[in-house]
Parts: structure tokens; sequence; C-alpha cells
């Protein structure tokens, strides 16, 4: 173990960490088959204002909302430079 501890939410599909108050999430998905990308995911308080704030502006959506479980749901988008980022809203992580 890495970190010296387990993940705090663990599914086939995410692996969130809870690091000195930021999530460090785990994504098979983050990038194209074959190759290795690291997705950033920022805490929201609403998820769906967020991405609605974000599509106002322009910003590409790279998934819809997701329910990962356990109250837990994501959504990524590309940046102008073509890079994935992504919005998570997590009721039980605390800052």
């Amino acid at each position: 173990m890495a970190l010296g501890f387990g993940p705090y939410f663990d599914q086939p599909f995410y692996v969130g960490f809870n690091v000195g108050g930021y999530e460090l999430g785990l994504d098979p998905n983050g990038g194209e088959e074959g190759s290795c990308a690291a997705v950033t995911y920022w805490g929201v308080d609403d998820i769906v204002e967020t991405a609605r704030m974000l599509a106002d502006r322009g910003v590409r959506p790279k998934s819809d909302i997701l329910d990962v479980g356990d109250g837990i749901r994501v959504a990524s988008f590309f940046d102008a430079a073509g890079n994935a980022f992504g919005i998570i809203e997590n009721p039980h992580f605390k800052a």
C-alpha cells in the first residue's frame, strides 16, 4: 500500500482515497485503452448545477453525470486543450 492506508470507496468502476483532505480517485475508464491517463476530480456541492454552468461556458463533456453508488456522482469534461478533468459530488467526503 503506497499511501499506508486503504480506500474509503472501492468498486470496480472507481476507487477513492481521502489523502490529506483531497480526493485521489482511480478511474479505470479515465483514458483510452492501452494508455495511462490521470483525471483530476474537483469536489462540488451540486454536480447538476456545476455541469450546467460548465456547459453554458462551452466546456465539452466527456461523460454524463454518473451515479457511482453510495451517494457519489461524477462527471468528466475536456478543457480547451483537450485534457480530461472531472467533478465529483461526494456527500461522505469533507475536506
